[in-house]
């Protein structure tokens, strides 16, 4: 008996007959082409994958995605891969959402799939604002953001979405932004070869509701001053000249120094990425929006230490049936107190 290989798959085999109907523009557009174009490289059978999404713009991805899927409902969406990847660990279960459907209404089943470490990949498409009911303002828009629902200005302060991400232990956490293809792109098969879960923030632009959400960091001229582009085993440094840099203050803080003048690579924080501890990470994700810090993107932890929650389960569930057999649902249903209506 012979076998025949099958052909490598191309981005075209992830690629539906749906229509993409996305706003002309839309940041979407560039992550659905990333992940089209990394699912491929990854050597896992199209069959394997399941995407999982909630509500939003963000969350048509699986129709556009030939892979198995859910649209689930909003906020939902990490209870659903969830319960995918315990029934079948075997299944990639990527999961795609915005800030509004995974800060907000589903904040609490986020930050419960990260502790526990579930093997989902999660990207994050963080616009600042919600999209799909017209230009409400989100957890993540900025403080005092005028909007049809805060037309003076929000009272909130936004969440950090990778700051949160970090408080819940997740053990993968990054950032990369949409239009930076190859960056992204290598986020993606970061994300994809770590076990537990995976956070991903992707940066995008909303041209209708929210244009110029990060015009600050993907203007050419503002990307090498604003942009601080991490990765493990190298120097926290940035700026046009590569003359700036991250280092540490005596009291534990990070402060942003000029290189020269007696002050060299040697003395800045050199990226850990595997940190076993989140606060280092933590620190990290807070050089965002403070002024004269830049803004981090890559991977800002990854530590594959932890068991991931499905195999707890499965473990657990297998040790159980061990010793006690398979279990017999009608007995389990008649016992206890139980009682007939008439």
């Amino acid at each position: 008996m012979t076998t025949t290989a099958l052909p490598p798959l191309t981005r075209k085999d992830f690629q539906t007959d749906q229509e993409v109907r996305w706003c002309p523009g839309c940041g979407d557009y560039a992550i659905l082409a990333a992940v089209q174009s990394v699912f491929p490289e990854l050597g896992i059978p199209r069959e394997k994958f399941v995407v999982v999404s909630g509500i939003g713009c963000s969350s048509r991805f699986p129709y556009y995605m030939n892979t198995y899927g859910f649209h689930s409902i909003h906020g939902r969406a990490p209870a659903i891969a969830t319960g995918v990847k315990i029934a079948n660990p075997e299944l990639e279960v990527w999961m795609a959402t915005g800030d509004g459907d995974a800060l907000a209404i589903g904040g609490n089943h986020t930050i419960h799939m990260l502790r526990r470490n579930v093997g989902i990949k999660v990207l994050l498409f963080n616009n600042r604002i919600y999209g799909l009911t017209k230009g409400q303002y989100s957890p993540t828009s900025e403080f005092h953001k005028i909007t049809k629902s805060t037309p003076f200005g929000s009272p909130d302060r936004p969440f950090n979405p990778v700051s949160l991400a970090i408080g819940a232990e997740a053990t993968f956490v990054a950032r990369s932004v949409d239009i930076f293809q190859a960056h992204l792109k290598d986020t993606l098969r970061a994300a994809a070869a770590h076990k537990g879960s995976a956070f991903v923030e992707i940066l995008q632009n909303c041209n209708i509701f929210n244009d110029g959400a990060w015009v600050s960091l993907t203007e050419k001229d503002a990307r090498s001053e604003h942009v601080i582009q991490i990765e493990h085993g190298k120097p926290l440094v940035f700026g046009k000249n590569r003359d700036k840099g991250i280092r540490r203050k005596p009291d534990g803080d990070i402060e942003v120094v000029a290189l020269g003048n007696g002050v060299t690579e040697a003395d800045l924080i050199v990226h850990d990425a595997h940190h076993p501890r989140p606060s280092y990470a933590f620190l990290l994700s807070h050089m965002e929006g403070r002024p004269g810090f830049p803004t981090p993107i890559g991977v800002l932890r990854a530590w594959d230490d932890l068991p991931r929650y499905e195999d707890v389960v499965n473990n657990q569930v297998g040790e159980i049936i061990q010793q006690k057999g398979p279990g017999d649902l009608k007995k389990l249903l008649q016992g206890g107190d139980t009682w007939e209506v008439k």
